[in-house]
């Protein structure tokens, strides 16, 4: 990370307030964004946050969701440094306690139940559908850089899913329908004194909102169909639509769910391998992630 950058990201930001330059403690760094608590003389305190495309729309986002009524942490300022974002907002302290199922569940009814965001990009049938081809087109990229040669296997599977999609994907507009968060996760939930609040809305979208409850409990496990009907019926039973548990694309909610959920992530692992991060020395991390995905995904999906 360009510390000059970052420096010069936070000195045009706290112009933007009328504050003196704080103090820096970094909370969370990596290539592409990073998250730092910043202490201001005076002692009053705020989160740094800055990221460069494609999580550069998260000001947008967290915009139209404080619009909607939805807990978010509050924007002071945002600039921008070329390609970079940089955003200050408020400091939500230390989480009292970790989001369990139930507080995932209250989150997806309250934020599936907002007024979509018509700012924000679009993922229906069509879209879905068009992912493994998608990702088919990165791996010609790849090949041609002279990386994922030996990855036949993952072509096959695209393959398979790529005849099968477009009839897996209907029922993409089945209610919930509208905002989804896109990284759902318990993390994502910050449980504080004042109640809970939205955090990572940078790649939110409009589309089935089953994609978010799909991801709450992760990637690292072998997908559990049984395990997200629980969170599905509890959805329902907290408020969220009833036709969250209806069946799609001729699959029950939950393996469709799981399988397109999956099969999105595969297409982004595969963009940032060759776009967003194209740092060939990762490849032996990211091939073996989206073989496992892709076989869950031509199970899931049936294909």
């Amino acid at each position: 990370m360009d510390q000059s950058l970052t420096t010069a990201l936070l000195d045009d930001l706290c112009a933007l307030i009328r504050k003196p330059f704080p103090e820096r403690t970094e909370i969370r760094v990596w290539g592409m964004s990073g998250v730092e608590r910043v202490t201001f003389p005076d002692g009053t305190t705020a989160v740094f946050k800055y990221a460069k495309e494609p999580f550069d729309r998260e000001a947008q986002a967290l915009r139209i969701a404080h619009q909607r009524g939805l807990p978010v942490p509050e924007l002071h300022a945002t600039a921008m440094q070329g390609t970079w974002l940089g955003m200050l907002m408020d400091d939500l302290g230390t989480p009292v306690r970790d989001a369990d199922d139930l507080d995932g569940v209250a989150a997806a009814v309250m934020l599936h139940a907002a007024r979509p965001a018509g700012g924000l990009p679009f993922l229906a049938a069509s879209g879905l559908a068009a992912l493994p081809g998608r990702a088919l087109y990165h791996l010609q990229r790849l090949r041609k850089a002279g990386r994922w040669t030996d990855c036949d296997d993952i072509e096959t599977a695209l393959g398979k899913i790529s005849a099968a999609a477009e009839a897996r994907a209907q029922g993409a507009t089945l209610d919930p329908f509208g905002w989804v968060h896109s990284e759902f996760h318990p993390t994502s939930i910050h449980i504080g004194d004042e109640g809970w609040h939205l955090l990572d809305l940078a790649r939110a979208f409009t589309g089935p909102g089953l994609i978010d409850l799909a991801s709450y409990h992760g990637t690292t496990e072998t997908p559990s169909p049984v395990r997200l009907r629980v969170l599905l019926e509890q959805y329902v039973a907290a408020g969220g639509h009833e036709d969250a548990l209806a069946a799609r694309g001729g699959l029950t909610a939950e393996a469709w769910a799981l399988g397109w959920h999956r099969m999105w992530a595969v297409e982004w692992f595969m963009e940032q391998a060759i776009r967003w991060i194209n740092d060939p020395t990762r490849d032996f991390a990211y091939i073996p992630v989206v073989r496992r995905h892709l076989n869950d995904v031509v199970r899931l999906l049936e294909a």
